[in-house]
Parts: structure tokens; C-alpha cells; sequence
């Protein structure tokens, strides 16, 4: 269990890289970005899967057509939602929105995977719900006085949206490792990469005829800075949409899903933490409140254990387990 907290707590600090990109690159349209990133992802899976072929060989029809609906879904959608809420209501506030995610997730597995991985005591997590959302509630008055009520309904709709996408793919992708014990992680990463890389594809070049119906002056096909886009695209598509993929992979083949998905909090902290360097500057007062609302929520829901059915809930340890 050690060795699965501490890959997620990997996969959460390359994961928040994803969060740095909207705000280094505001005048790319969200769209771009997403497809960029995942064209560099599919990319950067091509050499792996030669790597990886008798691996990926042995995928069925079904396991690609699987690997496709993760990619579309888990990828594409969900970055271009979070990218585009990020770009309308900043990040700090889109991270606190996604911050919601453990609990979600939780609360999901919770009814959908009892009976393989456990039930979490439902009552133990209604603590960790209050605090979450008194969180978020901070960060909005911290973060939005100054923004348009429209404007702030679209981004935190769009973050909605993102929430939805990622509490669909943990739970699709955990099924699929823990049905397949003996398959590597690592080729089911890059399977992932190489199914994106077509819909990347066909995204970005619909992206750039889009743009051309419309008159739009964006500059085609790599913007007004190529050597920051493209340095971006790449290091993000290494880092976080590969290693970050493998990291939660290798977590997912040895946790249940209720608890691997809580450790996503550690992508909102990385996020948070990478937003304010960025800032150059300390969240403010009501801002770190939230921060900690947020923080204290995670940590009690994950001090709670799965049960099977039909055992009585055990008091958990104070703790989360040792290599967090």
C-alpha cells in the first residue's frame, strides 16, 4: 500500500504541471492547448510502443477500444474543460473546483465498486463533503469578487465538466488494471498515448480549419511564440500525460479505487502550489482557509478504510499509511 500511495503522490505533482500551462500560454485558445498537449502525448508514445511492442501486442480489439474511450474522454475532454475554466476564473479557483475530485470519486467507487473493493462507512465521509465545500466557498469570494457573473458561471460550469470527465476515467482505468493483474502499467500508458494521438490529430487540424472559416487572426499552426508552445507541449505530453499516466497506473494495480482516488488531492496541492510560485506571491488569508478546508477534508475521508460487506466498520488509523 506504501509503494501505491507513493506512486499517486508522484502522479499528482506531474499531474499539477497541467495547470501551469493555460497560465504561461493565455493567449493560445484552450482547444489548441488541449490538442497540443495530447498530440505531443501520442508523440511521445511512439517511440515507447516500440519499446513496449510484445506488450502491446498482446491487447485484445476490446482493450484498444477501451484505451480509445480513455483517451477521448480522460484526455481530451477533460483538458479542454479544465483549460478552458482555467483561462475564464483563474487556476487557484479551477484547482479548488477539481479539488473535489477525492471525495467524488469516492463517493462514486463507493456505490459502484463495493462489492469488489469494499464499502466506505458513508457517514465518515460527511465531514470531509462540509469541509470541501466550505473550501471552495473561501477560494470563490478570495478569487472572483472581481469577475463577471457570467464569465464566473462558464468557467465553474467548464470546471464542472472536468470533474465529471476524470471521475469517469479513474474508475473505467481502474477496472481495466484490476481485471488485467499481469499486465505492465507502463504499456497501458503508452496504449493510451497512441490511441490519443489520432483524435489529437484530428483536433488540432479541425482546430486549424476552424479557425480559417472563421477569420479568425490567430497565427496557424503553432501560434505567436512556437518555441514556448511547442517546449510546452512536449515537456507537459513526458511528463504529466505519460510518467503522471504510468505513475497513477502502477497506484491503481494496488489500490482499491475508493482510496486511489482520494490521492488525487495531491494534483490540486501540486496545482495550487505551482499557481501561487507563478503569482509570485502567498494565497491570501481566506484563500490558504480554503486551502486547508480542503486539505483536512481529503485527510479525513482518507482515514477511512474500506469494509467488506457484511463486516462491521473497524475503527481506522489516525493516519494515512507510511510512504504518503
Amino acid at each position: 500500500m506504501s509503494i501505491g500511495v507513493a506512486f499517486a503522490l508522484a502522479a499528482g505533482m506531474l499531474w499539477g504541471l497541467v495547470f501551469i500551462g493555460p497560465v504561461l500560454l493565455p493567449e493560445y485558445p484552450a482547444s489548441l492547448q488541449s490538442y497540443g498537449r495530447y498530440l505531443a502525448f501520442g508523440l511521445v508514445a511512439l517511440p515507447l510502443g516500440w519499446l513496449d511492442r510484445r506488450e502491446l501486442a498482446r491487447l485484445t480489439r476490446a482493450d484498444w477500444i477501451e484505451a480509445l474511450k480513455l483517451a477521448a474522454v480522460g484526455n481530451l475532454a477533460y483538458y479542454l474543460c479544465l483549460a478552458s475554466a482555467i483561462q475564464r476564473i483563474g487556476a487557484p479557483l479551477t484547482t479548488m473546483i477539481i479539488g473535489t475530485l477525492p471525495v467524488v470519486i469516492a463517493i462514486t467507487a463507493n456505490h459502484r465498486n463495493h462489492r469488489r473493493d469494499g464499502r466506505l462507512p458513508w457517514g465518515r465521509l460527511a465531514p470531509s463533503l462540509l469541509a470541501i465545500a466550505a473550501g471552495i466557498a473561501c477560494v470563490n469570494r478570495a478569487e472572483l469578487d472581481a469577475a463577471a457573473d457570467q464569465a464566473r458561471l462558464g468557467g465553474v460550469l467548464l470546471a464542472i465538466g472536468a470533474v465529471v470527465c476524470w471521475t469517469w476515467y479513474p474508475l473505467r482505468n481502474g477496472d481495466w488494471l484490476r481485471d488485467h493483474p499481469g499486465r505492465n502499467p507502463r504499456a497501458w500508458a503508452t496504449a493510451q498515448g497512441l490511441a490519443t494521438l489520432p483524435l489529437a490529430l484530428v483536433g488540432y487540424l479541425a482546430t486549424w480549419l476552424w479557425f480559417g472559416i472563421v477569420g479568425d487572426p490567430f497565427p496557424m499552426p503553432l501560434g505567436p511564440r512556437p518555441g514556448a508552445f511547442l517546449a510546452l507541449m512536449v515537456s507537459i505530453g513526458l511528463l504529466a500525460s505519460w510518467l503522471g499516466t504510468l505513475c497513477w497506473n502502477e497506484a491503481s494495480q494496488r489500490l482499491p479505487t475508493a482510496l486511489v482516488g482520494q490521492l488525487i488531492v495531491f494534483e490540486t496541492l501540486a496545482a495550487l502550489a505551482y499557481a501561487f510560485a507563478l503569482r509570485g506571491s502567498w494565497p491570501p488569508l481566506l484563500t490558504a482557509v480554503g486551502i486547508g478546508l480542503l486539505v483536512a477534508g481529503v485527510l479525513w475521508a482518507l482515514r477511512q478504510r474500506p469494509v467488506q460487506l457484511g463486516v462491521a466498520p473497524v475503527a481506522s488509523p489516525g493516519s494515512i499509511p507510511p510512504g504518503s
